[in-house]
């Protein structure tokens, strides 16, 4: 474990974890000091609730359905009738056992379902079981003609981790499902098995997901069934998911745009299954899907589309598909068989139109495509992108970690906490994982996280940054560094939330200096910025839409990746709020932020599932960079443009990489300048509105340009899937790709673009 700086506490890094081997998961025994400062009843309200001390047994007998419920919903939890909140988290923790359920589960809003990483509790479903699925994420009102508790493409905030969901007792005619997961970003299913029946003509399924607006998915294990996973969403990101021995490994409905990154199918009948043919809202299907680095081992049909096609009516990308004893590669139902395998591997092959820098094939095609520069430093030791799982500390005993709260931080959201929360750092990172127990923690200057740190919150724990060191927009001011320029070690973050009290027009929220040399050790997991429309952020009321104020501006930068950085980032969403999540109302907001993700790194920096969203110049900005993975990246354009046009409160800065905004009148989605080994696999960029009217979706003219790249970068661009734009793609500001070619259902979809 390298680091270059340590903690006055010890002389050594911390090491390896020490628990024992019948300990339990480190969560259960730490101390709760956790709290929600900004909730209506902060004083009493759980944040930590343990399903035992709610009455849950675990003993595979007793029915545990209502005490885990009630761990879930005591306090002023969100439920039906809330939408959405940021004032209520919960961390309901399972200790190891089984616990027999025959209703739903329902993780409420701001919830994370954690179980034993050490020993993972079962979560059992009744042979009479009743209801949607063992885990319901939004469910359906009784009654309510089809209405559900949240609206799903603003199902934020929600994480499944550390559980095996067993349907065996379910009759194997019965619809078993494990999670219904109807959800958008900020939301994670980690470290998950589900068990369902294996006879023949069996009704079960793990995952059912039938809308919404996602989102990130890993580390997933399906064992039998009639489908492994159900899904349609707008788009989503699935990083290394095994199927085995089911019907349809992978069925999917619809989508806009979906990236596979590490797949495993063993003795299923069908790999992938996908309902295909729709090209218009209407008749909305499977848009877009990516897959990378996938093995299929004696299933008859890798991936079959519904219907065939001659013109552009579902892209398809695959690049390194490893197949073995699979006799059908891609095929039609009741038709040709397109590619055949067998014993092969598909190095890079296509489905839809694709596109050589400023020409482009006229017609559908199904061909060979040029492969990606693959830079070393982004692969594994297999040769596959790199990915690495949300870190637990599962190893780590509980004296292993040290409480900021217990170090004299306050975290009620009122309190300077910058100089505790220093103190913390500068005598603990490297010896021991920092935790931050449940709260807001406001910070009034730089806050200095130094290479060799490890942290972690407790139900999205808030750092929030405020007052004059931020609020001057000529001399922007780092909130949280993460390293010093130059650093070296490991860096981990995870369940943070980072966000501003408003106006800061001059905050830089994270800059990331760490470069790690070990893959993958400077990184963050389901981690957040998040940007006014929160209690506390002082950007909700005053900025409704339409606002052209000054008191409006959250932030001059969200993320800066510096030249000397590597990064990975798993789930991160930096969202600039279009509305206000603690208003029943949700009303729309007009708030500013001037730049999204800004790298500069050499590399390798990987992006793994990965959204930016409604800043002011542009959401992802590659500016002399190098070796990067992106897949899927998503973005929106703010609601308001362009009205104010772009960069407004802003002015452009090329020192800062900032680009032409000459050719367009709102932020682009994705700046690249002078950058080279760049990896996009899976792109879903939207622009919804023209000063929050719709009225141009229907003609594609909300915007004009999304994305720019000059032309001496080198890149590949596969499985881009854009919505309300003209022009797909430019290169220096010139369209070169109207999306009145790539037609493809709501949205507009590129299979695969490289320069000439």
């Amino acid at each position: 474990m390298l680091t270059s700086a340590l903690g006055s506490s010890c002389s050594s890094p911390i090491g390896a974890g020490t628990a024992g081997a019948t300990d339990p998961f480190w969560l259960e025994n730490i101390a709760h000091q956790g709290t929600a400062p900004l909730n209506s009843d902060a004083s009493t309200y759980q944040v930590f609730r343990n399903v035992k001390d709610f009455g849950a047994k675990g003993d595979g007998v007793t029915d545990d359905t209502a005490a885990i419920n009630a761990a879930i919903s005591t306090g002023a939890r969100c439920g039906l009738g809330c939408n959405s909140t940021t004032t209520s988290p919960a961390v309901v923790y399972f200790p190891s056992g089984t616990y027999l359920v025959s209703t739903p589960i329902i993780p409420l809003y701001y919830t994370q379902l954690i179980g034993d990483a050490r020993t993972p509790p079962t979560l059992l479903a009744a042979a009479g079981f009743t209801g949607i699925a063992v885990i319901d994420a939004d469910p359906y009102i009784p009654g309510g003609g089809g209405a559900q508790y949240y609206v799903n493409q603003n199902n934020f905030f929600r994480s499944v981790r550390n559980f095996v969901i067993d349907l065996t007792k379910m009759p194997a005619t019965t619809s078993a499902t494990g999670l219904h997961w109807q959800v958008s970003q900020a939301t994670s299913l980690i470290n998950i098995v589900v068990n369902m029946s294996t006879a023949s003509g069996n009704s079960h399924q793990g995952i059912f997901m039938e809308n919404g607006s996602g989102g990130f998915m890993g580390d997933l294990v399906f064992n039998g069934g009639k489908f492994g996973i159900w899904v349609g969403n707008q788009q989503f990101t699935v990083r290394n998911i095994t199927v085995n021995n089911a019907n349809t490994a992978i069925f999917s409905i619809w989508n806009w745009g979906w990236t596979f990154q590490g797949v495993t199918i063993n003795n299923c009948q069908v790999g992938f299954d996908l309902t295909t043919g729709g090209t218009t809202q209407a008749t909305q299907t499977v848009g877009a899907l990516a897959i990378i680095d996938a093995t299929v081992i004696d299933t008859p049909i890798f991936l079959r589309n519904s219907k065939p096609s001659t013109a552009l009516a579902g892209s398809l990308v695959l690049n390194n598909i490893n197949l073995q004893n699979v006799p059908t590669a891609v095929g039609v139902v009741g038709g040709a068989v397109v590619l055949t395998g067998g014993t092969t591997t598909i190095q890079s092959w296509g489905q839809g139109n694709i596109y050589s820098g400023t020409s482009s094939t006229a017609k559908f095609v199904q061909a060979a495509i040029p492969a990606p520069t693959k830079a070393s430093s982004l692969l594994d030791s297999a040769g596959r992108i790199f990915g690495r799982s949300h870190p637990q500390y599962e190893a780590f005993a509980v004296d292993q970690f040290v409480s900021v709260k217990s170090q004299g931080a306050k975290g009620d959201g009122t309190t300077d906490d910058t100089a505790a929360l220093q103190a913390v750092f500068d005598k603990f990172s490297g010896c021991n994982i920092i935790f931050f127990d449940a709260g807001v923690y406001f910070i009034t200057n730089t806050l200095k996280i130094p290479a060799g740190t490890q942290m972690v919150g407790e139900g999205w724990s808030v750092i929030m940054g405020g007052g004059s060191a931020f609020a001057d927009i000529s001399n922007p001011t780092v909130m949280v560094q993460a390293g010093a320029p130059g650093s070296s070690g490991i860096l981990e973050i995870t369940d943070i939330v980072f966000t501003t009290q408003g106006p800061a027009p001059g905050a830089i929220v994270i800059e990331w200096n760490v470069n790690s040399p070990t893959q993958g050790g400077a990184g963050m997991w389901d981690s957040y910025i998040r940007l006014g429309g929160a209690s506390g952020t002082n950007l909700q009321g005053t900025c409704p839409s339409g606002s052209d104020l000054t008191q409006c501006t959250a932030a001059f930068m969200s993320m800066h990746l510096t030249s000397g950085s590597n990064a990975y980032l798993e789930g991160t969403w930096l969202w600039l709020a279009d509305h206000d999540l603690d208003n029943t109302s949700q009303e729309q907001l007009t708030i500013f932020a001037g730049r999204g993700l800004l790298s500069e790194s050499q590399g390798p920096v990987w992006l793994v599932g990965t959204a930016v969203e409604h800043h002011t110049i542009y959401q992802y900005n590659l500016f002399n960079a190098a070796n990067h993975y992106m897949g899927l990246i998503q973005t929106e354009t703010p609601y308001y443009q362009p009205s104010p046009a772009v960069p407004t409160p802003f002015t452009i800065d090329a020192s800062l990489g900032d680009p032409d905004v000459s050719a367009t009148k709102m932020a682009w989605a994705l700046v690249v300048q002078n950058s080279k080994d760049i990896i996009v696999f899976g792109a879903g960029l939207y622009s919804f509105f023209q000063a929050f009217d719709q009225a141009c979706l229907d003609s594609r003219s909300c915007q004009d340009q999304l994305v720019t790249i000059d032309s001496i970068s080198t890149i590949s661009v596969y499985s881009l899937s854009t919505v309300g734009v003209s022009n797909q793609l430019s290169v220096g500001n010139q369209a070169v790709i109207p999306s009145s070619q790539n037609v493809n259902g709501f949205q507009d979809t590129v299979t695969a673009w490289t320069p000439a």
